[in-house]
């Protein structure tokens, strides 16, 4: 995938997000590549090295919170000793979906560790100044695959038989890692200096913290 160069983001979004290691995030990506490359021309395929599922935002392009270097600090600070009271989450992949915008995002069930409903609730905590409207159910746990940004090759097809064709791939896609466990065992914070730097390798830093699973 190209390298982004695109708008700055100002100020910067603060994304915390659990990361998914390539031993997990190639598979399902070379999976993705294989199901769908060959029909599409204008495709975008998240980078595998950076498969993540946001969890919650101390800024967003919504609602920005500037921060000062010493505030970005504390954020820091709070989220790694948030980070060192979950325990790594086994996750398995319940089913993949196409959204009306053209996103395969993965769904994910927890099988164990902590439950995102309480790592959100952590970080709530933690980021007091937060945005109060986050981006996504508290509940959800999932991640961006691909986007679809055109129409299949030729021969065009009708509306109805091109949305046909769309599920017809998904499915083959879920007949191939539907059920594919994972594990989750590190947290990052990251300051995303361009707009949707995660999604498009844009300019970040990331601080990257383990899960360390205090039970005290």
């Amino acid at each position: 995938m190209a390298s982004f160069c695109g708008q700055a983001a100002n100020p910067p979004v603060r994304a915390n997000v659990l990361y998914l290691s390539p031993e997990y995030s190639v598979p399902i990506s070379d999976n993705v590549k294989n199901t769908f490359s060959s029909y599409f021309d204008k495709v975008w395929f998240q980078n595998s090295s950076v498969y993540h599922s946001s969890m919650f935002h101390a800024s967003h392009h919504i609602e920005p919170v500037p921060a000062t270097e010493d505030e970005i600090e504390a954020e820091v600070n709070a989220v790694k000793a948030v980070a060192d009271s979950l325990c790594p989450l086994k996750i398995v992949l319940d089913r993949v979906v196409l959204t009306s915008t053209g996103v395969l995002l993965g769904c994910w069930q927890v099988i164990s560790g902590t439950d995102p409903l309480t790592i959100r609730a952590k970080l709530k905590t933690a980021l007091p100044h937060a945005p109060k409207k986050q981006l996504y159910d508290d509940a959800i746990l999932h991640t961006s695959f691909a986007r679809l940004l055109g129409h299949p090759k030729s021969p065009p097809m009708e509306p109805l038989d091109e949305l046909r064709f769309f599920h017809e791939l998904v499915a083959r896609l879920n007949g191939k890692i539907r059920g594919f466990e994972a594990v989750v065992s590190e947290l990052w914070y990251v300051e995303e200096y361009d707009v949707l730097a995660l999604a498009l390798d844009g300019r970040m830093k990331v601080s990257r913290f383990k899960l360390g699973c205090s039970r005290t």
